[in-house]
């Protein structure tokens, strides 16, 4: 009989989508399979999750999905969507109800490193990029 005693730590990630500036469009998310080995680690999922919000593009070859890079050669270099709910990197790939194709994004508040560019922006028709209304100041 094991009488020890561990400590397990787990991080769980509460999805934020602050950056969805409207429901309009939310409707219709297509499932997408991730290529994980696409994304870097320090800079796409730090802690462990790929947040939603990030840019992606679809790789050629195998139909997966990685990050929108305006330099890759293999498919990426085309944005294909946002990602709508986050993902755990480990042991998930397969994300469902998972990609914006069409609506509003509140372009400052995407996540660090999500990758949208004018380019981007150019191929993504359906969506409307906006900055949040600041009052003029008083004076």
């Amino acid at each position: 009989m094991n009488n020890s005693i561990t400590v397990k730590r787990t991080e769980h990630q509460v999805e934020n989508r602050s950056w969805l500036a409207s429901e309009h469009g939310t409707d219709y998310k297509p499932s997408v399979t991730l290529d994980v080995s696409k994304f870097t680690a320090n800079l796409h999922y730090p802690k462990g999750f790929i947040p939603s919000g990030l840019v992606v593009g679809k790789v050629t070859a195998t139909k997966r999905y990685g990050p929108y890079d305006p330099a890759a050669t293999d498919g990426r270099e085309i944005a294909a969507g946002h990602l709508f709910n986050s993902v755990n990197v480990i042991g998930e790939t397969k994300v469902n109800n998972a990609l914006l194709v069409h609506g509003f994004v509140t372009e400052s508040r995407l996540p660090a490193n999500h990758g949208l560019d004018n380019a981007a922006k150019g191929q993504l028709r359906l969506v409307g990029y906006e900055t949040p209304y600041v009052p003029p100041a008083e004076g």
